[in-house]
C-alpha cells in the first residue's frame, strides 16, 4: 500500500527533474579577433546523433541537457567544445561563442617556365588529350563497334530472361496449331538476303 501512494510522488518528482535538465541554448558564433559571425558552423552534442547548424548570421540554437557538451566545427577554424553547466538557473540560456581561426601553412610552389619555345612546342604536340564525354559517347554508340560487340558478347541476365519469355509467349500463342515455318516468310527472306549482304555468314578465322 506505501509503494502505491509513493509512486505518484516519484514520478512527478522525476518528471520535475526531466524539465529542470531540459535547457533551450541560444547563441552566436563569432571569431575571436575580430568579432565577425561564422556561418554554417556545426552544433553537435555529443555522444547523440543530433545537432544543428549556425545559420548566414551564426545564430543558432538546440536543446541540450545540462551537462550535455557542445562540439563546434566549422572549416577553417578549430574545434571547440562547451560543456553546459550542471547549477543553470531557468530553461533558457544565451552565449557567445568565439572561433579561432585555423592557419593552413602549404609547400611553396615554384613555376618556372620552359627552357625555350621549340620545347613548348614539342611538349604541346605530343600531349595526350583525353577524350571528352562527347567523343566517348560517340565512340561508345560507334555502329561497327556496336555490331562487332553484339556478335561476341554473351547475354547478360535481362536478355536470357526476355529471350525466355518470348519463347514462352511463342509457344503459348500457337498451342494447339502448328507454328508458321519463316520459309514461307518474305519478311525472313529479306532478312536473310540483308545478313548475307553484310557478310554475318562470312567465315572468322
Amino acid at each position: 500500500m506505501l509503494s502505491l501512494f509513493l509512486a505518484p510522488i516519484l514520478a512527478s518528482a522525476q518528471i520535475t527533474d526531466f524539465r529542470d535538465s531540459v535547457i533551450q541554448i541560444s547563441g552566436i558564433t563569432m571569431t575571436s579577433d575580430s568579432l565577425r559571425a561564422v556561418p554554417a558552423v556545426s552544433i553537435l552534442v555529443k555522444g547523440q546523433n543530433r545537432g544543428t547548424v549556425s545559420n548566414a548570421a551564426g545564430i543558432f540554437s538546440i536543446v541540450a541537457f545540462k551537462g550535455d557538451t557542445l562540439s563546434f566545427s566549422a572549416v577553417g577554424f578549430h574545434k571547440k567544445d562547451y560543456k553546459i553547466p550542471l547549477d543553470l538557473v531557468g530553461s533558457n540560456f544565451s552565449m557567445l561563442q568565439l572561433l579561432t581561426e585555423d592557419t593552413v601553412h602549404l609547400p611553396v610552389t615554384v613555376i618556372r617556365p620552359y627552357p625555350s619555345r621549340k620545347d613548348v612546342e614539342r611538349i604541346f604536340t605530343s600531349m595526350d588529350i583525353p577524350d571528352d564525354a562527347y567523343e566517348i559517347a560517340r565512340k561508345n554508340t560507334d555502329r561497327a563497334k556496336m555490331r562487332a560487340l553484339s556478335r561476341y558478347m554473351p547475354y547478360d541476365g535481362g536478355e536470357n530472361f526476355n529471350s525466355l519469355m518470348r519463347k514462352q509467349q511463342q509457344s503459348l500463342y500457337y498451342a494447339g496449331q502448328v507454328p508458321p515455318q519463316n520459309i514461307f516468310n518474305p519478311l525472313a527472306w529479306a532478312q536473310f538476303l540483308d545478313a548475307w549482304k553484310r557478310g554475318d555468314f562470312k567465315r572468322q578465322d
